[in-house]
């Protein structure tokens, strides 16, 4: 199935120049341009679209939250932060991923082909098993708690904690903390009230 992707970014030079990468790869396809991210969400829904490359400068501070906010809309949408100029790295976490200026073809194209396999796995874990202990450190990690904080609330230690991150991740095929917090939102194990405080 072919990844349908919506780049949204001001400069019509970067856009033109990663739609031409992206148009080279075989499974890909740019279905849409944005220069601002107005009617986002219908455009999402209209395209059947299940990755975005958005530049997160272009949200002002009443749109901090839209990549949370697209992902409970679209559970399946990989949101890529395009990274044109130095950003705290606060703002770019909510993200599934980030494509830099500076990056060559080559490792967009990597790039891009690694978020499509999540996609992939992530649409395959619907079935999976976890244990207690996992959907509780799962849990933890949807609310945003590090290695650390989770051990010492379950009273076990870093090393466990980072078994059974392994096991979640064996098991879903996901990697990234975003990716595990929808997952616990669409299993309903956390309420979305949790997420992101």
């Amino acid at each position: 199935m072919s990844n349908r992707i919506i780049i949204c970014e001001a400069s019509e030079i970067i856009t033109n120049g990663l739609y031409e990468i992206i148009q080279s790869m075989s499974g890909f396809d740019v279905v849409s341009r944005l220069d601002t991210p107005e009617n986002l969400s219908e455009k999402i829904l209209a395209t059947d679209t299940n990755m975005l490359i958005i530049n997160p400068s272009l949200l002002g501070f009443s749109d901090r939250n839209l990549p949370q906010q697209l992902v409970k809309e679209h559970p399946h949408l990989i949101i890529i932060a395009l990274v044109t100029h130095y950003i705290d790295p606060s703002i770019v976490k909510p993200y599934d991923g980030i494509i830099e200026i500076n990056d060559s073809k080559l490792k967009i194209i990597n790039k891009l082909n690694q978020f499509a396999q999540d996609t992939e796995k992530q649409d395959k874990a619907d079935d999976v098993e976890l244990s207690k202990r996992e959907i509780d450190v799962l849990v933890a990690v949807a609310k945003g708690l590090m290695n650390k904080e989770i051990a010492d609330q379950m009273n076990i230690s870093i090393h466990t904690v980072i078994s059974h991150r392994k096991n979640i991740t064996r098991k879903t095929g996901i990697k990234s903390v975003s990716g595990l917090t929808v997952y616990a939102l669409l299993n309903n194990l956390i309420d979305e009230t949790e997420v992101y405080k």
